[in-house]
């Protein structure tokens, strides 16, 4: 039998910051963070992001400053995303050997020396002028399957880089096994892959259309990404997967999903990782610029959030001020 009040007093072990740090059931530590970064062509200086404050488009040069600085935090992982100077129907740069990713990739793996972990994540929609994650069809629709060989060629050009994860995040069928067989059969057996599993067609990735400039030139992305309305399908999408070779398995976005965060952590034996979107970090930014909200507070909360639900990796912008807090 528990014990009753006055006998048992849970404020007893609430009552100074030690005893709460004694007692912390769920902690988030520098190295679980990873730093989401946008790569562009053709600036000379880093660009900011206007719906994302603190957020810019990075020159290579740039990239390499905030790379070494995330890595004195003691981030766990960077992952890069590309802005190609020109941009075709099949997103041609993406696996461009002298493309932004590429080049940054390069200059990365050299630099950080396998302190922290460089990913980069795998899609077309930021290099193709249609703006969509894939090929198209006569008819405007995305061809799953054609897209699937534009996938392996871009995950061979990463790993050839020096990438050590890659994250497909197009969310088509059979993307993960398209790039396991891609990356074996280039002799990239070591290079992992963080599938976006269950990637929602989310309201919150506003801002990340201007910071990638990948938005959808006509149409939606509802027909390749999941209906925030089912959880059930998410489980099914992270477990096809994972059967296919996924090394790890994200959701995406966090704060809104976090039922299916914790919900897939509870299914699966692999590392389980979150994605703090956009629209997040502007919801929160916009709100303390207003006043209304303590900063660094409801950073470490929402992060907290993010562990307790059950994912061992969060993907934020706040990734280096977080680790610094932290430490």
């Amino acid at each position: 039998m528990n014990a009753q009040y006055p006998a048992a007093r849970p404020r007893r072990l609430r009552r100074t910051p030690a005893l709460r740090r004694l007692v912390a059931e769920t902690r988030v530590r520098p190295e679980e963070l990873i730093l989401p970064m946008f790569v562009k062509e053709g600036i000379s200086e880093p660009n900011p992001v206007s719906s994302m404050p603190g957020v810019v488009q990075h020159t290579r040069d740039s990239a390499r400053k905030a790379a070494r600085e995330a890595a004195e935090a003691g981030v766990g992982g960077i992952i890069l995303f590309g802005i190609p100077e020109f941009k075709d129907e099949r997103g041609s740069a993406a696996d461009d050997p002298g493309g932004v990713v590429q080049r940054s990739l390069r200059d990365l793996s050299s630099d950080l020396g396998g302190d922290v972990v460089v990913m980069a994540d795998l899609c077309l929609d930021e290099y193709t002028s249609h703006g969509h994650c894939g090929l198209l069809t006569p008819s405007g629709e995305v061809d799953n399957d054609a897209t699937l060989e534009r996938y392996a060629a871009v995950a061979v050009a990463q790993a050839a880089a020096g990438v050590d994860v890659v994250g497909p995040s197009g969310m088509m069928d059979g993307q993960v096994a398209a790039i396991r067989a891609a990356l074996d059969g280039a002799g990239y057996t070591d290079v992992a892959i963080l599938a976006y599993a269950a990637k929602y067609a989310s309201a919150f990735y506003g801002p990340f259309r201007e910071a990638a400039e990948g938005a959808p030139r006509f149409g939606d992305r509802n027909a390749y990404q999941q209906d925030p309305a089912n959880a059930r399908e998410a489980l099914r999408e992270v477990e096809l997967d994972i059967a296919e070779g996924a090394d790890m398995v994200m959701v995406k976005p966090g704060l809104a999903y976090l039922d299916i965060v914790a919900a897939v952590a509870g299914r699966v034996d692999v590392p389980v990782s979150a994605y703090q979107v956009s629209g997040e970090y502007a919801m929160i930014e916009a709100a303390v610029e207003k006043g209304w909200l303590d900063r660094e507070r409801v950073i470490l909360e929402t992060l907290l959030s993010y562990r307790r639900a059950g994912a061992g990796q969060i993907l934020t912008y706040w990734a280096t001020e977080a680790a610094r807090l932290l430490r």
